[in-house]
Formats: structure tokens, C-alpha cells, sequence
């Protein structure tokens, strides 16, 4: 009797967490929506405070938005496999050029561990999360197999980094010794970058995919779980939009629109149908 009545309380205790957190996440999204509209208001050399809040403030919306969807092991996990695997492969990448290419940061993302600021990490953590959730949604009407969860997660998150990566070497943030050949209209950013995104990106879906939770469409596009979803198409519209009308690089706009939006137009359109 004492065991059924303490395993209650304890499924309460984690039911009235996920609730918490859920109000968390919600209030994190709105600061990280804020803070990018700052950023993009801003003059270039006094953006470090909002590029800062805008990633930690993302990262905390994933890590609640992973725990209100499937518990405290899932955000533990995001936690250790984006965030700890996204800074080995990072520190890996600095010290031997592999898999990205040779770059290095710059020292104006604050903290650093390795030679790796640490809010690069936690932007690996606030983006890995979103992605799974599109990977596993946009899967559901092929049943979903594993390999296309992983695929469409993987393209996901390393497709985002073509808008990101051009943006953060515009800004001073890191550099590349070669950065040649590119992608047409994305120069500054060596084409082994993005082949390396890829990689880590499919590691790392697939080391969610097959540690978080029970996938259940219904479930990843909730938005009564978390922000997650719209945080992610909130990230593709306003990257198109920056990149075109603040940041000077139309061609960006362009291409990364057409690359990213090849999983977040559908992933939109999945998400207005389960809502309507």
C-alpha cells in the first residue's frame, strides 16, 4: 500500500513539475522572441548581451519543453547529448579541424571551455530539441522508421546553421582560415562546415530518437506541452527576414530559406492542421 501510494505521489510530483516547467518555457520563448528583435535593432557592437540571453533563454525553453513532453530523463538527456555532445565535437573541431573544417572562436561569446564558448553548446542544446520534434512529426505518415525521423531531424538542425554560420562570422564571433569553396551566396563559410553540421546533427538525432520517450505525432505537436515547435518556425521566419532586411545578406536569406524551409514549411503546415 505504502509503495502504490508513494509511486502516486511520485507521478503527481512529476505531473506538477511538467506543469511549472511548461509556464517556464512559455516565458523563455517570449524573452528569446524579445531578445532577437533587439538584436536585430541593435547596433553590431553592442549585441553580446542579447545574443547571449537569446540562446540561454532557448535553451532553457528545449530542456522544460523536453520535460513537460517526456519527463526529467528526456531533458537530462538533451541536456547531455546535445549540450556534452555538442561541445566535444566543437572542442574536437577547434583543436583538429575536424569535422567542420579550420576555424576558430574569436573570444567574444564569454565563457569558454577547450577554446569553446560555452553558449555555443547551449545552442546546440536549444535547437537539437526542435529538430527531433520536426523529425519525428513530419516521419508520421510513413510509420515513422527510424532513418527518416533521423534524416528529417538531422536536415532540421544543420540546415539552420546555414543561416546562423554566416551571421555569426559577420559578426566577429569566430573565423575561418579557408573558407572556400562555399555554398552559392553564403561566402565566408567553407562548404566542409556544413558537411560537419550534418554529421554531428545525424549522431545526434539519432541518439535522441532512440532515448526520448515513446514518439507520438500528437504529442511533438502539442503546444500545450511547450514552445518548442513555434520557437523553431519563429527561428526560420524571423532568420529570413534578418538576413534580408537587417543583415545585409539577401543571398543568405535565399538559400537558406529554400534549404531550411524544405522541412519547416511542411513541419508549419503539420502544425496548423493538428491545431485547426
Amino acid at each position: 500500500m505504502n509503495v502504490g501510494v508513494d509511486r502516486g505521489g511520485s507521478r503527481a510530483a512529476v505531473r506538477g513539475s511538467a506543469a511549472g516547467l511548461r509556464a517556464v518555457a512559455w516565458v523563455c520563448g517570449a524573452l528569446v522572441v524579445l531578445a532577437q528583435i533587439v538584436y536585430s535593432m541593435t547596433e553590431p557592437d553592442a549585441r553580446f548581451f542579447t545574443t547571449v540571453a537569446s540562446v540561454v533563454a532557448f535553451a532553457v525553453a528545449s530542456v522544460c519543453d523536453a520535460f513537460a513532453r517526456f519527463g526529467p530523463r528526456a531533458a537530462a538527456l538533451l541536456v547531455v547529448v546535445a549540450g556534452g555532445g555538442g561541445l566535444v565535437a566543437e572542442t574536437t573541431g577547434v583543436h583538429t579541424g575536424f569535422p567542420f573544417g579550420d576555424y576558430r572562436y574569436t573570444g567574444t561569446l564569454g565563457l569558454e571551455i577547450a577554446g569553446v564558448p560555452v553558449v555555443v553548446a547551449l545552442a546546440w542544446i536549444m535547437m537539437s530539441w526542435p529538430a527531433l520534434l520536426v523529425g519525428r512529426a513530419l516521419a508520421a505518415r510513413v510509420d515513422r522508421p527510424s532513418w527518416v525521423v533521423v534524416g528529417i531531424g538531422a536536415w532540421a538542425l544543420a540546415s539552420w546553421d546555414v543561416f546562423l554560420d554566416p551571421q555569426m562570422v559577420d559578426a566577429g564571433h569566430w573565423t575561418w582560415s579557408d573558407p572556400v569553396p562555399a555554398l552559392p551566396g553564403v561566402d565566408g563559410v567553407p562548404l566542409t562546415n556544413y558537411a560537419g553540421w550534418l554529421l554531428v546533427s545525424v549522431l545526434m538525432i539519432t541518439a535522441l530518437h532512440g532515448s526520448v520517450g515513446r514518439a507520438r505525432v500528437v504529442n511533438e505537436l502539442d503546444l500545450r506541452a511547450g514552445p518548442a515547435p513555434v520557437l523553431y518556425l519563429w527561428t526560420y521566419g524571423s532568420s529570413v527576414w534578418a538576413h534580408a532586411a537587417f543583415f545585409g545578406r539577401p543571398t543568405v536569406s535565399l538559400v537558406a530559406g529554400v534549404l531550411m524551409g524544405l522541412v519547416a514549411v511542411p513541419f508549419a503546415c503539420a502544425l496548423w492542421r493538428s491545431h485547426r
